[in-house]
């Protein structure tokens, strides 16, 4: 809010005014400009007139409207998503579930690296773009960079993906790639460290809690800053497979959330 004080008493028109600039930070994004008059009311002459000589409100009056107008842009701007998988996709479908009808939010495109990964079919079934990678381009060529400027691609998210992310494509989107670990990070990360060898290692080392981890990524595995993590109690009987569905649920709750606060502050910054 941007309030103005003025005393006047141009063209018969005497007593103190206010104008308040308000920008509302909410959905609507309305923008209100308020002329209050303590006596009379005065005509637009004398406003334009006003203005004309007042150079330093001109400027705090422009001002508020540029930032008016970023706020608008911001507020109607789709966050393109592209989701990265390499099996069956179950956190991709419900991550196409949860963004399904968002306002700001749309996965744009699935990107997979096995031919006959599940997860193609669920591209197809939701008529979601998909890109069927090759190592040889992937990690000695451009690193797809090109065809994911093309379709407008913001934000990146791994869901279960298998390969590490090179550091051309980490340079094109920094601080905009995501990944889900199935364990406590720092804790059974690192290369070889996925899926069911992590609730192996977990039950071999006698932990009594496992969870996930969502990340950054760098150009280290598992390794970039940790923007979430929840955990799950480990039971003396639980095998790798009943603590690949506690995890399971625990991605399921909590990935699409934290993947919408982390996309949504890419507008912000």
């Amino acid at each position: 809010m941007f309030n103005f004080f003025f005393a006047t008493s141009d063209k018969g028109f005497s007593g103190l005014c206010k104008i308040s600039i308000s920008l509302c930070h909410n959905c609507v994004n309305t923008f209100e400009l308020l002329l209050h008059a303590a006596q009379l009311h005065f005509s637009a002459q004398f406003f334009t007139s006003f203005f004309q000589r007042n150079f330093i409100l001109q400027r705090l009056f422009n001002a508020g409207i540029k930032t008016f107008f970023k706020m608008t842009e911001d507020a109607f701007k789709v966050i393109h998503v592209a989701v990265f998988a390499s099996g069956t996709g179950s956190n991709t479908k419900r991550i196409i579930e949860y963004f399904r009808n968002h306002v700001h939010i749309k996965i744009s495109l699935i990107v997979c690296n096995n031919p006959g990964a599940g997860v193609l079919k669920i591209a197809e079934d939701e008529n979601i773009p998909y890109l069927i990678i090759s190592k040889e381009k992937f990690f000695h060529g451009n690193a797809y960079t090109g065809e994911l400027r093309e379709r407008k691609i913001d934000f990146i998210v791994l869901a279960g993906f298998l390969w590490k992310i090179p550091s051309l494509l980490i340079k094109s989107y920094p601080d905009k790639i995501i990944n889900i670990h199935p364990a406590l990070l720092p804790k059974y990360g690192g290369k070889g460290m996925y899926g069911h060898f992590v609730h192996e290692a977990v039950i071999a080392a006698g932990e009594k809690e496992s969870g996930i981890s969502i990340h950054y990524v760098d150009d280290l595995y598992d390794h970039g800053k940790i923007i979430f993590q929840t955990k799950c109690a480990v039971e003396e009987n639980d095998t790798p497979d009943t603590l690949a569905h506690k995890i399971h649920l625990l991605e399921h709750a909590h990935f699409a959330k934290v993947i919408e606060h982390a996309a949504q502050n890419i507008v912000k910054n």
